[in-house]
């Protein structure tokens, strides 16, 4: 039975650009604005249009998300310069990085934020936890956030109007979707909401899962948990909703305290990226 870090060059390999998703219903979380379409990654997504607090919007165009960019083209690079990144935040661990470095446009401002990411070297542990268990419990986890996700907000305090941040981990799903829902509860977004942004990667990143789901059970995974550990179960995010609450008594004094988003600093984060 293969490792998850055996998993994650498979992961990385099939991350590529994919057809657009089949809109569903929800025209909010699938607005036609929001994937960006690239040859070498996929589940590349701009976080804007959401209400958020004081009756605003999050702005288009400041803020994505996305998987493994580590195959981008030269016209991929084009795009991202059109999009005015400026800024990659990669939650990567340090083997991941080291098998596939991100590629990216000239003057971009690299940030690795690795925190937590020992994760993905569980081994033989990995191999005998029940998925469920094991993602439960990696969302469950709060000792790393400050060191993973606190430099994401300096990053976003510190671009000017004209720039936008990139963050990713390699299926855009995990480290990437705590890291959405912690922005987006800072810049007000309401918690359904979020956790829609979060289920959204199955439709984004579709046929990149079954790729890996695949190609796990021919190595002998059980292909029903494999399929659970993949999939963007929004009950694995409410798990980091709850241990935040539990811990810190709720995310605003989560992010006052280990964000150490003061009243300015939120104020001037609002400010930045609501309309």
């Amino acid at each position: 039975m293969k490792t998850l870090a055996l998993l994650l060059p498979f992961v990385a390999s099939v991350a590529l650009a994919q057809p657009a998703p089949q809109a569903p219903a929800d025209t909010l979380v699938y607005n036609a604005r929001r994937a960006v379409s690239l040859e070498g990654s996929s589940n590349f997504r701009d976080l804007g249009g959401y209400p958020a607090a004081g009756g605003k919007t999050v702005k288009w165009g400041h803020i994505y998300r996305s998987a493994d960019i580590s195959k981008l083209t030269d016209a991929d690079l084009k795009t991202l310069t059109d999009h005015h990144i400026a800024i990659d935040c990669d939650l990567r661990g340090p083997d991941e990085v080291s098998k596939s470095p991100d590629r990216l446009p000239t003057g971009v401002t690299y940030v690795n934020l690795p925190a937590g990411s020992e994760n993905v070297r569980l081994g033989a542990n990995y191999a005998a936890m029940n998925r469920d268990s094991l993602m439960n419990a990696t969302y469950n986890r709060t000792d790393h956030l400050k060191a993973k996700y606190k430099p994401l907000f300096d990053q976003l305090l510190e671009l000017t109007d004209d720039q936008a941040l990139l963050f990713h981990c390699t299926a855009g799903k995990d480290r990437t979707g705590i890291g959405a829902a912690l922005v987006l509860s800072a810049l007000g977004v309401d918690r359904a909401t979020i956790l829609k942004d979060y289920a959204a990667t199955d439709v984004y990143w579709q046929q990149g899962r079954e790729q890996v789901a695949r190609m796990m059970a021919q190595g002998g995974t059980d292909a029903a948990q494999m399929a659970k550990m993949l999939a963007a179960n929004p009950a694995y995010l409410e798990n980091t909703f709850q241990a935040i609450n539990t811990k810190y008594g709720s995310m605003a004094d989560f992010l006052k305290t280990e964000m150490e988003l003061t009243p300015e600093k939120l104020s001037a984060l609002r400010d930045k990226y609501l309309q």
